[in-house]
């Protein structure tokens, strides 16, 4: 698993070299081709020859899938690289980071699982998994300061679980009880925790990316040590507010690091109907944003480019943008069917022979820090965590009605007040049409 850059050059390297270079796996059977212009000008980049993913030799659809991932690809000279199966001293993570990282990917795989299956039992109305994006969520996570501001997008729980989010306060937010801290007022999984720097998922797309410029540029003017993260997926590149928070962060130098998540899809939109350009990454590249791709199923690697990005942003006072390339292993949500639009063992080779968890466990049981016997043991363990805090959320109370109406104004205006009033009317004409458990 390459982290070339980041680790191999140090910090001054990789600042000079911050364009649109990749960090490449060799796990994986494509092979991940990038070219990049040292420049001594910071400010500009020379990305002349984009990336391109070449089929296996044999010719499945998810071998078409990764050779067709952006149609304007060709080859450029390889890049220098060292792999994580070398167990090279220079790889900076140490025993206790990287436990919690993993620990932390199994947790939110358990945490997906059963809440998803939870749905379909019609227990709670909907649900978004992260399944395939586990080390994007924990790694950057670990490279980030708890002073970082998250403007998430709504895959990144993982993060929110390692500030010390509890299982319990996952489950009450999807169950909307009155121990979540939305009041019920918000679609499952759209957490939020301001004791935690992370503000609430929104569900429109990139409305969270001008909101994290203008964060990032008080946190600037304040001089604070710190910066903001914001998440997005690749479909939301096609967005005007991308574009605008983009040349917002570069001519206002503010510390925001930009994370796309490329998955491969924006629901059931592929990247090559999307766009024709190279990615995200030069898109960044066109507002004078440094930019880089990395190898989001690499644990390692997305740890140490976040690490630095962070640093430079914060001690530099400007933006950078990081483009991870994965794949989105479940379905986009549990409203979507996405063996509708993309063949089943495309998503069968992301799930096993590129599954980013199964790739950080064999890294960490090469280091003697992890066992089969341990993995038994968490997952069940975790699996029952998850089970328990769904019948404690059950049989929690629900938030009372006037909880639809509070926690905007100051006071209420006559509008709301008039709504309440109507709404409560019709509760007592029709009163069997209320649910029993939410209380008046």
């Amino acid at each position: 698993m390459a982290i070339w850059l980041a680790s191999r050059k140090g910090a001054d390297y990789f600042t000079k070299t911050l364009i649109s270079t990749t960090f490449r796996s060799l796990r994986t059977s494509t092979t991940v081709i990038a070219s990049f212009r040292d420049s001594d000008d910071s400010s500009t980049g020379s990305f002349r020859k984009p990336y391109l993913f070449f089929p296996c030799a044999d010719s499945s659809p998810s071998a078409v899938f990764r050779s067709r991932r952006f149609e304007s690809s060709q080859a450029g000279p390889q890049l220098d690289f060292f792999s994580s199966d070398d167990d090279d001293e220079q790889i900076q993570m140490n025993k206790e980071v990287a436990m919690k990282m993993y620990s932390g990917m199994l947790t939110l795989d358990s945490l997906d699982t059963v809440l998803y299956e939870a749905q379909r039992q019609g227990r709670i109305s909907f649900y978004v998994t992260s399944f395939g994006e586990e080390a994007i969520n924990l790694a950057s996570a670990a490279a980030l300061s708890s002073d970082d501001l998250i403007m998430p997008q709504y895959r990144e729980p993982g993060i929110l679980w390692w500030r010390g989010f509890t299982l319990q306060e996952f489950v009450n937010q999807c169950f909307g009880n009155k121990n979540d801290y939305g009041k019920g007022r918000q679609m499952p999984i759209h957490y939020g925790s301001k004791k935690h720097n992370y503000f609430t998922v929104s569900s429109p797309l990139a409305t969270q990316l001008p909101q994290a410029v203008g964060a990032a540029y008080s946190l600037k003017a304040e001089k604070k040590d710190a910066c903001v993260v914001a998440f997005f997926g690749d479909g939301s590149s096609s967005e005007g507010d991308f574009h605008a928070s983009l040349n917002f962060a570069a001519v206002l130098e503010a510390p925001v690091v930009f994370i796309c998540r490329n998955n491969g899809w924006a629901i059931s939109t592929p990247t090559t109907d999307q766009f024709r350009s190279d990615g995200i990454v030069v898109k960044g590249h066109g507002y004078g944003i440094r930019s880089i791709r990395v190898d989001g199923n690499d644990a390692l690697a997305v740890y140490n480019v976040v690490r630095v990005a962070r640093e430079m942003a914060v001690t530099e006072q400007r933006p950078i943008l990081i483009e991870a390339m994965t794949y989105r292993v479940g379905h986009h949500s549990t409203s979507d069917d996405s063996t509708k639009y993309r063949p089943a063992d495309e998503i069968e080779h992301w799930k096993t022979s590129r599954n980013p968890v199964s790739i950080f466990r064999k890294w960490v049981q090469r280091k003697g820090w992890w066992s089969d016997e341990q993995e038994s043991e968490f997952r069940a363990d975790i699996r029952k965590q998850v089970i328990n805090a769904i019948q404690v959320a059950e049989k929690t109370e629900k938030p009372s009605l006037e909880n639809m109406f509070t926690d905007v104004y100051e006071e209420l205006p006559s509008s709301l007040k008039d709504q309440e009033r109507l709404i409560r009317n019709t509760i007592k004409r029709h009163p069997q049409d209320y649910p029993t458990d939410v209380p008046l």
